[in-house]
């Protein structure tokens, strides 16, 4: 299974008023986010699914993933909100669902958790070497049988700016 990690795009500052899980992407975030999908969509990607975090910055990166043509399916799941555990995720969300090796899933959320998911599906531990910028994007191919933590292998990191 390729699994590609992708970070919300530019959002609202955090601000007296506005709860953290309630901020928008700004107008800048909105457009970089469409630049570097449409972007992707010629490089000829495509996702089986996206799953997002529900907070809505996320929600309106995946959105916008499946506006421009990269995936028609589109689930939330809470195990991507911020502090969410990818053991977690893995247990609960992942396993049960049983995918075929070939499938294509996109998790869109946040730092430094994709970051530090990225590092213990790679290493079994974090390291704090990956940085995932906003809108950017790791891919990460998990291994067909067995324990994908410290298994898999990275095959993308691209900070958006070279997808602009």
């Amino acid at each position: 299974m390729e699994l590609y990690l992708i970070r919300h795009g530019i959002a609202q500052e955090r601000q007296a008023g506005i709860k953290d899980e309630e901020r928008e992407l700004t107008k800048e975030g909105r457009q970089k986010t469409e630049k570097v999908a449409q972007r992707l969509l010629k490089l000829d990607l495509q996702f089986d699914l996206i799953v997002t975090s529900p907070l809505v910055r996320a929600r309106q990166t995946a959105e916008i993933l499946v506006a421009t043509g990269l995936s028609s399916q589109l689930e939330e799941s809470s195990h991507l909100a911020p502090g969410g555990h990818l053991s977690s995720w893995l247990v609960y969300w992942l396993e049960p669902k049983n995918y075929s090796p070939n499938t294509q899933l996109a998790l869109v959320g946040h730092e430094p958790d994709l970051s530090n998911w990225a590092e213990i599906l790679l290493w079994g531990e974090v390291k704090g070497c990956l940085v995932l910028k906003k809108a950017g994007m790791i891919g990460v191919k998990l291994p067909e049988a067995g324990a994908v933590v410290g298994r898999s292998q990275m095959f993308w990191l691209t900070p958006p700016k070279y997808l602009l």
